[in-house]
């Protein structure tokens, strides 16, 4: 599994995600989002080049409370977990070498 296109409402707990074992990258935005349809190009290239990382896109807004968990504030914002825990962070990213520099730290954390 590499890039996900859609967001969608959330499916997983904070508890699992914290259980989760190896690398994932969890997206918060929504699909309406246009900071977000912007950002789209540069995850896609950076996801591409990682296609055994799970990319999962949450939905994120009033009443979603996942996103809360982590901080979000500003859409997209990219966590980099390894291990549940978080590694990096990137918001709003404007190319995906940002992204590529936060992977290289979930693939050697």
């Amino acid at each position: 599994m590499s890039y996900t296109r859609q967001y969608t409402p959330e499916t997983q707990s904070r508890d699992e995600l914290d259980q989760n074992t190896g690398p994932m990258v969890i997206e918060f935005g929504t699909n309406w989002c246009g900071i977000c349809q912007g950002a789209q190009a540069h995850i896609k290239t950076a996801m591409d080049n990682h296609p055994d990382i799970p990319h999962v896109k949450v939905e994120d807004g009033k009443g979603r409370r996942l996103g809360r968990t982590f901080g979000v504030k500003l859409w997209p914002t990219l966590i980099f977990l390894k291990d549940g825990k978080e590694m990096a962070r990137v918001v709003r990213p404007e190319r995906s070498s940002e992204i590529e520099d936060a992977m290289v730290k979930i693939l050697q954390g």
